[in-house]
């Protein structure tokens, strides 16, 4: 049974499953005005037991909040932070004279590898707490997940950095698993770094991400092409995953038809070039864009849009008509059209902007 201490007055939970036993002398130093013993890697053990209890310690990441929200937190930022020129990587820091709980000392640990910045701190269960007649002893509910470690751990997933807002796959992978299955969709609309894509990539899932600004080719698009190189952080060893699979990456345009800076009136983007307009009406009206004679699209064998700034009357029709087969039909999007023309069945004509405006009228649903 593990263990867990809750105060009433300040709602706070604290999971003492961890052990610390020091197998050697360690070194004896005084760092910030307190006492110090630091160990080397050979000579201590952490170890997370099966069940907690009274005596057990909680393990604590020093980033974040923790830095400035409390003395271990601000110990570690002012003094154990760039210790490893000294002392190396690997040690653990017992410092005496420090925290709330019933031992007079709290063990430290620094980065464990070249590169990294980030420690633990192990703090028992607080002395109000065991002594308040408001503790409660009770089991963890059921599907308890203690993802502390997982959170310290993230910081390299995917090959990707993210500070402060970085989640880790195991806990992506806990939400996927339990609310889709293998081959649904999964979308995310903030992707960050990618994690959620990421994550349901290896797990068979199909996915769509939305980012906005240099993120999606900073981060998202070079974790991705990670994952399918096949990354091998994260959840990878549980799922087995050697990479494979791929992507589709697109641009979002800017928007086909805006405001006259001078009339209350839409016309085409500026920034458009004619090969732009007729791709984005093909798309717009549900043609394939594939410029051939005189049609710059078709949605059939049978079916063909032509685009145009010319002037269109009776003759301009006319002369498209001749390129039709028996039983083909095409649409003709233009600027300016003459008024009072008859047209057969199989043709129609639509005009830019006013048509458009119904297919995309965006911008005036945000005013």
């Amino acid at each position: 049974m593990n263990w867990i201490f809750r105060c009433q007055g300040t709602g706070s939970w604290l999971l003492c499953i961890y052990e610390v036993q020091e197998t050697g002398e360690g070194k004896k130093l005084e760092i910030g005005g307190k006492r110090v013993v630091v160990f080397e890697s050979n000579e201590y053990k952490i170890i997370k037991k099966a069940a907690g209890d009274e005596y057990g310690l909680k393990e604590i990441w020093a980033t974040g909040t923790i830095l400035d929200g409390n003395s271990s937190g601000r110990f570690f930022r002012d003094y154990l932070i760039g210790r490893y020129e000294n002392d190396g990587y690997g040690v653990l820091y017992k410092v005496y004279g420090i925290g709330d709980d019933r031992y007079d000392y709290r063990y430290f640990t620094g980065p464990k590898r070249a590169g990294a910045t980030k420690g633990k701190y192990y703090q028992g269960v607080p002395v109000d707490q065991l002594e308040s007649e408001t503790v409660q002893r009770k089991k963890p509910i059921g599907g308890f997940y203690d993802l502390a470690g997982n959170f310290g751990n993230c910081r390299h997933e995917g090959g990707v950095e993210f500070r402060s807002g970085k989640k880790p796959e195991a806990l992506i992978e806990m939400i996927i698993r339990y609310f889709s299955n293998k081959g649904d969709w999964v979308l995310d609309s903030f992707l960050g770094s990618g994690s959620t894509i990421a994550t349901a990539h290896k797990m068979g899932r199909k996915w769509i991400g939305v980012e906005l600004g240099n993120h999606a080719y900073t981060l998202c698009k070079v974790r991705m092409d990670n994952v399918i190189n096949g990354d091998k952080t994260g959840i990878s060893t549980d799922y087995n995953w050697e990479g494979g699979g791929g992507y589709h990456f697109y641009e979002l345009a800017p928007s086909l038809l805006v405001r006259n800076d001078k009339l209350p009136i839409y016309q085409i983007n500026p920034s458009y070039t004619f090969e732009m307009l007729c791709e984005a009406i093909c798309k717009i009206e549900g043609f394939r864009y594939k410029p051939q004679d005189v049609f710059h699209g078709h949605s059939s064998e049978k079916r063909f849009i032509h685009i145009t700034t010319e002037f269109i009357n009776a003759e301009y029709i006319k002369s498209l008509s001749a390129r039709l087969a028996e039983g083909q039909s095409f649409l003709i999007y233009g600027t300016k059209i003459q008024s009072d023309m008859v047209l057969p069945d199989n043709i129609e004509v639509k005009k830019i902007p006013k048509d458009l405006l119904e297919k995309c009228d965006f911008e005036s649903e945000v005013q």
